[in-house]
């Protein structure tokens, strides 16, 4: 019985009450059970011994009332106690889960669980990490609790643009990490450059300022048996790129050192003197 129970409790579900219930109805019919078997085993040796002390029809049916009234009663009562103590476990499981796994400000996922996810996403899908530009000016300028209405509004604009299949989570300060997976690549730069777009087009509203701002993006192709952190490595260099040339756009990682050298040149970077943006994306190139 014991082992019996330690299986439901392993592979039934608790985080519904009716499945406490199911779960009660059925350690209660197996002690009928048990208590029926035990009766069988026992009575009749005993009758055929003389050793009852009433009628073996009286004691047939006395281990019956027995087992039915005291057996499934009390084991009933005793699991359904069980059941609502590993319920409550189960939520509490799941609310503290779900609490490791997610973001307070932005509601989002946090850099765990966006890891978690990414390590499981095969083929077919981008990543793309975001950056807010310039968002410690924003902070300096109107304060932390619009710093925060801008982190809250860049999350509700990222996660109304990609739909249920797409991972969205915020890594970490003004930074925030996307999964778009299920579209040919082309589509997938269209919804990238599409919110890159939006955020840039509008104001947020806080403490009564119209904040505008405008987000940079990496983007690194998840494809099969390539390492997950080499693609965010990739996804961090272009994200890095996008910012040394200006700001407010999105690069993809295969557009290259050439097109990033071109760009560098056509914003005034010191190129041929090695200024320190074009000398830091040398480095991130590994030139």
């Amino acid at each position: 019985m014991r082992n019996w129970m330690s299986l439901q409790a392993d592979f039934g579900s608790f985080q519904h009450r009716r499945n406490v219930y199911v779960f009660a109805l059925k350690m209660s019919f197996l002690a009928v059970v048990l208590s029926g078997v035990i009766m069988v085993l026992t009575i009749p040796p005993l009758g055929f011994f003389g050793l009852l002390p009433v009628t073996l029809s009286y004691a047939i049916s006395f281990g019956a009332i027995f087992s039915w009234l005291v057996g499934g009663t009390v084991s009933g009562m005793l699991s359904l106690a069980a059941g609502f103590a590993l319920h409550e476990l189960t939520l509490s499981r799941a609310e503290f889960e779900k609490l490791s796994r997610t973001d307070t400000l932005s509601g989002l996922l946090n850099r765990r669980a966006f890891t978690e996810a990414l390590e499981k996403t095969e083929g077919n899908a981008s990543l793309v990490i975001f950056d807010v530009d310039r968002f410690k000016a924003i902070n300096d300028r109107f304060g932390h609790a619009c710093g925060d209405a801008v982190i809250t509004a860049v999350s509700g604009m990222l996660t109304s643009t990609f739909d249920q299949i797409s991972i969205v989570a915020r890594l970490g300060g003004e930074e925030f990490g996307v999964i778009v997976s299920g579209e040919p690549l082309e589509a997938r730069m269209e919804r990238i450059e599409g919110v890159r777009a939006r955020i840039a087009s509008g104001a947020i509203k806080a403490d009564g300022h119209d904040i505008r701002i405008t987000v940079s993006g990496g983007v690194a192709d998840l494809v099969a048996e390539r390492n997950k952190q080499q693609v965010y490595a990739s996804a961090d260099r272009a994200l890095y790129l996008a910012k040394a040339l200006g700001r407010n756009r999105v690069v993809h990682e295969r557009e290259g050192l050439h097109h990033a050298w071109h760009g560098l040149a056509e914003n005034g970077v010191d190129v041929e003197g090695r200024g320190l943006e074009s000398d830091n994306v040398m480095q991130a190139y590994g030139i």
